[in-house]
């Protein structure tokens, strides 16, 4: 029965998400509106079919361990410190100021401290699936506000996770020894310190030597099982071992794969179920919803909603202005941390057993979020204006007039050739006898090729004889993007027996007026 009621539940939030996503992106509006509205619909707040909440969270959290595992493999560690004068002050500013508003509101309403602390920390925190979505939807995930934005949440997660650790020693009926605080504070930095440390650096030596091995067999079923397996293993071990997040524990092991030559492999081929798993996430928040708490305590919930998307942004955007960042990268920044998400249902629930959250904070907390994840990709479409608006005004702030960063995409392994303008550019998919012979004419004609290739020793030899390689499958789109697709006067497939051959070529057309 309890199989039935996984398929069910997969069947039924899937089918529906499907439906309510097609009709809202024909409406112009986000998909992920369409999958939270579909969470609404399987719930129990509405009639006909009902999907099992429990299970929806569980497949959920999957869904958040794949993404961050993929967000970490973009992510080098290299773009996190080079945002880390912004991400760190920026992130424990806003989150010291969203959690005295909540204390205010709270303490407002009759409320005492402690949970004012609970629930201010708990709206302080962004959304990681909605905001690496919404950059990915927009194409800003792989520019400078994607890695301030992405850096931003890392060091979110890493302070929720302190706090998560420390609350219960705070608050327990059971922690009654003055020196439990201080002594629960060293423990925590010291188990994180440990986890980053041994994941980048002992993980950095044994995680590209395993795949190594298995990329050696030629099987890309043990190739994505070996991915799987260490995405979901080291988030369970960051849990288990270390008290931190699963998703914490994903990100540093995509970032290790993200330093080896399997980043791109890893990509496009080891995660092709995440976007399914995480549009679970917004079904199993839709799920959450109940209309109630709108009649009930609509001060509450009006309050909440108001630091979310006002108190939040607000603050972000005149850090980030602060720090001498272009107003543009500000206002995106500021906008795509205007949500709440799933790091503020872990520690509301954390709240509600140690008796500090109240069922009303509780669900004003789930209405800010469905209201806030939903008008936030929507929001954001509008950046363009805002900036428009707001540069009315630069007289009154001269940073506000500067110009914005374009920058180049940092996703592209090639994008220092663009620069540099080596626009005459072909693909070659395959580097058999037809590949090398194609190859060479190529260069002798000052035309660039980019080869595609799935063997591994072949791609590093011809990185080292100055050709540019990718380790990778053409079929998916990924991989072709990373070649530069988009900026090829050419696309050669030079291997007839590649499967979907065709429909690769259909798919990856040059530009316009090209052959």
């Amino acid at each position: 029965m309890h199989n039935l009621d996984l398929i069910l539940t997969l069947t039924g939030g899937l089918g529906a998400a499907l439906i309510l996503g097609y009709c809202t992106q024909r409406m112009g509006l986000s998909p992920i509106v369409g999958y939270l509205l579909a969470g609404l619909v399987v719930g129990t707040n509405t009639p006909g079919f009902v999907a099992d909440r429990h299970l929806a969270e569980q497949l959920a959290e999957v869904g958040v361990i794949l993404l961050m595992f993929g967000v970490g493999l973009q992510f080098h560690l290299k773009e996190l410190l080079e945002v880390r004068w912004v991400a760190v002050p920026g992130a424990l500013c806003q989150i010291l100021v969203a959690t005295l508003l909540g204390c205010l509101v709270v303490w407002g309403m009759g409320g005492a401290w402690p949970t004012g602390v609970v629930f201010g920390v708990a709206i302080s925190v962004a959304s990681t699936v909605v905001l690496v979505r919404v950059l990915t939807d927009n194409n800003d995930l792989h520019t400078p506000t994607g890695h301030i934005a992405v850096g931003w949440l890392v060091v979110e997660d890493l302070f929720t996770v302190l706090v998560l650790v420390l609350l219960p020693v705070i608050f327990s009926t059971n922690a009654t020894s003055s020196l439990s605080f201080p002594a629960a504070i060293a423990w925590a930095v010291l188990k994180l310190a440990t986890l980053v440390v041994f994941t980048l650096y002992v993980g950095g030596r044994v995680i590209p030597w395993l795949l190594n091995r298995i990329a050696a067999t030629r099987s890309r079923e043990l190739f994505t099982l070996a991915i799987l397996v260490l995405a979901l293993g080291i988030a369970v071990g960051s849990a288990k071992l270390f008290d931190a997040s699963m998703a914490l524990g994903a990100f540093l092991a995509g970032m290790v794969v993200g330093r080896s030559d399997f980043s791109l492999r890893a990509a496009s081929e080891a995660l092709p179920m995440r976007d399914a798993f995480a549009v679970l996430f917004f079904v199993s928040v839709g799920m959450l919803f109940d209309p109630r708490p709108l009649v009930e305590s609509p001060a509450l919930v009006g309050a909440t909603l108001a630091i979310v998307m006002v108190g939040k942004p607000v603050a972000a955007l005149g850090i980030v202005l602060l720090l001498k960042y272009p107003l543009r990268v500000a206002l995106s920044v500021a906008i795509a941390l205007a949500q709440i998400g799933e790091f503020s249902f872990i520690l509301a629930a954390v709240g509600k057993e140690l008796g500090l959250l109240t069922n009303a904070a509780n669900n004003a907390l789930v209405a800010s979020a469905i209201v806030s994840i939903t008008l936030n990709p929507l929001l954001y479409r509008f950046i363009d204006q805002f900036e428009a608006r707001m540069k009315r005004y630069s007289y009154l702030w001269p940073r506000l007039g500067a110009p914005t960063i374009t920058p180049v995409d940092a996703s592209s392994t090639f994008g220092k050739a663009r620069v540099h303008g080596l626009v005459h550019r072909a693909i070659v998919i395959g580097y058999g006898p037809v590949g090398q012979t194609l190859t060479r004419l190529l260069r002798e004609s000052e035309i660039e090729p980019v080869v595609i290739e799935l063997n591994l020793d072949t791609v590093r030899r011809l990185r080292t004889e100055g050709v540019l390689a990718i380790y990778g499958d053409a079929s998916h789109t990924e991989t072709m993007r990373k070649a530069g697709v988009d900026n090829a006067l050419t696309l050669i497939l030079s291997t007839a027996g590649m499967p979907g051959g065709r429909e690769t070529i259909r798919c990856h057309r040059c530009r316009p007026g090209e052959n």
